[in-house]
């Protein structure tokens, strides 16, 4: 159902879009990546596609997800805010989520969405429970409604998907506080998401990465605020696990960057 709306959102706003002035395959060319950037200009209220055809696809947000997820958990009160500590569980199945010692511990909810640690956030969805996100994915527009993945985390594993059109469609609405969550929580997140500040500009944003259906799939995604105006991406790479490249997690970043700094937004 949302899938849809995403598509008729980018049949409207598709002539909007122009990349002429930005140099939008080098980047991924340098980086022997595969993927797609979609941005959004408030200023000039244009869309810009690296592919629009790949803007318009759904997978799954691995951790991007947790920008919508903080926000349910607040609103729901299953956390009174960022600072709460979530305790450790003991272990982890690090088959599917990798090794990683350094969070393997009592954690706030800040440092488990700086860090990325999953464990965290599957905590506080066992809490919050499949009705309840369904109610606020469905009011936030979000995703394609498909929750029917056994397991705890349906936004790491699963038929459950979102476009980067629909990505920066909710961060956008996040951004002028339309999201349907109080004032008090989305600037909660808000300020959870800031990621850098530099002369003149604020970057807020959140990376993801899943291996699922024989894929990895890297997300960066986010908004800068830059000189009067707000400039919303979202990056998506994906490869065959088969194929190697040990950059592939960087390259969100680095692509992002590049075009980022072409538009003078950072």
């Amino acid at each position: 159902m949302f899938y849809k709306q995403s598509l008729l959102l980018a049949s409207l706003l598709l002539p909007l879009a122009s990349s002429a002035q930005l140099d939008l395959v080098t980047p991924f060319k340098n980086c022997r990546a595969n993927g797609s950037i979609t941005l959004y200009d408030t200023n000039r209220q244009q869309w810009i596609f690296s592919d629009s055809a790949d803007a318009q696809k759904v997978t799954l947000p691995a951790s991007t997800f947790k920008v919508i997820n903080l926000l349910i958990a607040l609103q729901t009160k299953v956390i009174h805010d960022e600072n709460e500590v979530v305790k450790w569980v003991g272990k982890v199945d690090t088959t599917l989520y990798g090794y990683r010692p350094e969070i393997y511990r009592d954690m706030t909810v800040k440092e488990a969405f700086e860090m990325s640690a999953g464990w965290v956030f599957i905590e506080l969805a066992k809490r919050i429970g499949r009705e309840r996100y369904r109610h606020f994915l469905t009011k936030c527009r979000y995703g394609n409604g498909r929750l029917g993945e056994i397991g705890t985390d349906f936004w790491n594993f699963g038929t459950f998907g979102i476009s980067p059109i629909n990505q920066i469609s909710f961060l956008r609405d996040v951004h002028t506080n339309k999201a349907p969550f109080s004032k008090r929580n989305l600037a909660i997140l808000k300020r959870v998401m800031v990621t850098e500040r530099g002369e003149g500009y604020t970057l807020r944003s959140k990376t993801g990465w899943t291996r699922y259906g024989g894929n990895d799939t890297g997300w960066w995604v986010g908004y800068v605020e830059a000189k009067g105006n707000t400039y919303f991406f979202a990056t998506r790479l994906i490869k065959s696990l088969q194929v190697s490249n040990p950059n592939f997690g960087e390259c969100r970043k680095v692509i992002t960057r590049t075009i980022l700094h072409e538009l003078k937004a950072l």
